[in-house]
């Protein structure tokens, strides 16, 4: 907005507004500018101190008395922001990012505290460019990094596959690349022992929904619950209906307690078909489908989905982070023998 334009108005309101739109606007300047010079302070202290360490061969890992020295003379000269920990970070910052450049001035420090707690490169680099394209809050980042987005979608593919995840982020093209196995939920709150109907988690996730969305991943927009589909004299309810901007359209998820049954299967394909008829817009793509299970007979499932033309896809969820240690060998040996091959 131009002053002449404010003043040959004579309206109040409007520079009211305005000026607020410039404060805001240079508000956010200085604290991306005060942002990117203290990360850039944070990265040389670490470089300082690997430095020294080589030059010395004393290491300042964590609870080494070098770390724990440094520690105390830093806070006696410079006051607080220096407590082991940190200072610990400052030198893991640039172990992991010799190159300063490679970093994009949205990170914030805390941000970054949780992108150097990945030790795997190729992880790390995945939930960088997740979070910058993305734009994760340091919290939605820790949770992303605690449910191990990367290798629940890294299982999937090969190791070219994974390469582009880790340099790319995760590029959506095909209905595939919306599907997760396993949907971590641990953010409903349900214990593992817990009895709990399926009218019970349906409604948590509702309850839930930004977390939700957020596991689902990017693209998903919520349309309805329990959206009701009438053939004949006879109603069905699909549990969960969302529209997917990327792929431009429907996805339908249904929700069970147990084991996917086939007929489970069978009643998705039967909503898909409706949908595809009754549902779709011209520019729409084919909707998808997604039965969602605490457990899942691969056997069953394989046979059940056979000649299924629908895009259709049975997977599992859990109430509970992911085993770690599991997931990480399962993704190692992966990308070992694709190495290997």
């Amino acid at each position: 907005m131009l002053k002449g334009e404010i003043v040959g108005r004579n309206n109040y309101k409007l520079l009211i507004n305005s000026i607020g739109e410039l404060l805001s606007q240079s508000r956010q300047k200085a604290f991306r500018e005060v942002n990117s010079i203290l990360v850039k302070t944070y990265w040389e202290i670490g470089q300082y101190i690997v430095t020294y360490e080589q030059k010395s061969k004393e290491k300042a890992e964590y609870g080494s008395e070098l770390l724990d020295k440094i520690s105390m003379d830093l806070r006696q000269k410079h006051g607080k922001g220096f407590s082991r920990s940190n200072v610990f970070n400052f030198r893991r910052f640039f172990l992991s990012y010799p190159k300063i450049q490679t970093l994009s001035g949205f990170l914030s420090w805390s941000h970054i505290v949780e992108l150097i707690s990945v030790e795997n490169d190729l992880a790390r680099a995945f939930y960088q460019k997740e979070c910058l394209t993305n734009k994760w809050s340091v919290r939605e980042l820790e949770r992303q990094i605690n449910s191990m987005l990367f290798e629940r979608i890294a299982l999937s593919k090969d190791k070219k596959g994974v390469l582009a995840l880790a340099q790319k982020g995760h590029k959506i093209a095909k209905a595939q690349d919306i599907v997760k196995s396993p949907y971590v939920l641990e953010f409903l709150g349900i214990p593992e022992n817990y009895r709990y109907s399926e009218r019970e988690l349906e409604q948590r996730i509702i309850d839930n929904m930004q977390h939700f969305l957020l596991e689902l991943g990017k693209g998903f927009t919520f349309v309805a619950r329990q959206y009701r589909i009438t053939l004949g004299n006879k109603h069905f309810y699909v549990d969960l209906v969302f529209y997917h901007r990327i792929l431009k359209c429907f996805v339908l998820i249904d929700l069970k307690l147990g084991n996917i049954a086939h007929q489970d299967i069978g009643q998705m394909n039967m909503y898909l078909n409706y949908f595809k008829k009754e549902e779709m817009a011209k520019d729409d793509s084919e909707p998808i489908g997604i039965v969602l299970g605490a457990q899942k007979n691969h056997t069953l499932v394989e046979y059940a989905l056979g000649g299924i033309s629908n895009k259709l896809f049975a997977s599992k969820y859990q109430l509970s982070l992911p085993d770690k240690k599991s997931l990480k060998k399962a993704f190692e040996n992966i990308v070992a023998k694709e190495i290997g091959e």
